[in-house]
């Protein structure tokens, strides 16, 4: 079953971790299909995505089409028997669906209906979930709307962040595909129709959803920050300059108001909320590097002393 011909479609370190390990487990990948090459950082320097770098680092046939939905000739060239998405980015033209003997599946980091979308952990974790997981299931031409294949589902931990989490699904992802893909091609497979009156969306993020609003409850707040970090991250305004966070924890302790700036509690950065405070291990101000709390709070932090971070409008 291992020689079927398998096209993998897929951008980011979760889609990457996924085809390294297919490779290792001696799957036939015939080509590979992904984003191109974005530009990263403050210089904006064009960088490959980690799946590119597997697919380099494993001389596999590279496809990095800007719109998939016109420059597919080059996949129904390489004749897949099974197309294999994964956080790729794009919608898959029918053409391209209706290509393999075997289908097209995609894993998907949520438990359809659940979290359809680009942004699935970070909006699982940010809505305070309790379970995450993994949907394999059958591609259509509607966002992971295709029925579902299998299905396993993960626990989130109270201090996992959206990278943490990443990790654990892209394990859990390829776990599930390992145990499935023989399955699939021997046909013993029951699809299960998602209930679309249970869908949520996951929609990707933007600047708007990065600021931090501090008057909120703590817990709510917290998960927002954890939701958020390490990519793209989390920050809020305090006298008009621009503070960036990581490494957050929080306490039930009442400090002071909703939105003030506590300063030192426990070695850590804390700002008040409702019922709580957040705690930083580490912050940004615009303009200047990153700093462990204490060092901040040496630099610019003493002259933050119950100053109000900004209220989102």
């Amino acid at each position: 079953m291992k020689n079927k011909r398998i096209v993998f479609m897929g951008t980011p370190s979760f889609a990457a971790n996924v085809l390294e390990g297919l490779l290792q487990a001696g799957y036939n990948i015939v080509g590979v299909v992904t984003q191109v090459d974005a530009p990263v950082g403050r210089k904006r320097i064009l960088t490959p995505s980690p799946v590119k770098e597997v697919s380099l680092k494993h001389n596999l046939k590279l496809l990095q089409p800007l719109k998939i939905r016109n420059e597919y000739q080059e996949v129904l060239d390489l004749e897949p028997e099974l197309i294999i998405t994964c956080a790729y980015g794009q919608i898959i033209p029918k053409i391209l669906l209706d290509c393999p003997k075997y289908h097209c599946i995609n894993t998907h980091a949520s438990l359809l209906p659940k979290w359809r979308g680009g942004a699935p952990i970070q909006h699982s974790i940010i809505n305070g979930d309790e379970f995450s997981g993994v949907s394999i299931m059958y591609m259509n031409e509607k966002m992971d709307e295709g029925d579902i294949l299998y299905q396993e589902k993960l626990a989130i931990d109270i201090n996992d962040t959206s990278t943490t989490l990443f990790a654990r699904l892209s394990d859990l992802a390829l776990d599930m595909l390992l145990k499935y893909l023989p399955l699939h091609f021997s046909g013993d497979i029951n699809p299960i129709k998602q209930d679309h009156s249970l869908a949520t969306y996951a929609p990707n993020l933007n600047k708007n959803d990065e600021f931090i609003n501090f008057y909120d409850d703590v817990l709510k707040v917290y998960n927002h920050i954890r939701g958020l970090l390490d990519n793209p991250g989390a920050y809020s305004i305090i006298k008009d300059k621009k503070v960036k966070f990581s490494d957050v924890s929080f306490t039930n302790e009442v400090l002071g108001p909703a939105g003030m700036f506590y300063g030192l509690y426990q070695d850590k950065i804390a700002v008040c909320c409702e019922n709580g405070a957040i705690l930083f291990g580490q912050l940004q101000m615009e303009g200047k590097k990153s700093l462990p709390a204490k060092d901040f709070y040496n630099g610019s932090g003493k002259g933050l002393m119950n100053e109000y971070y900004a209220k989102q409008n």
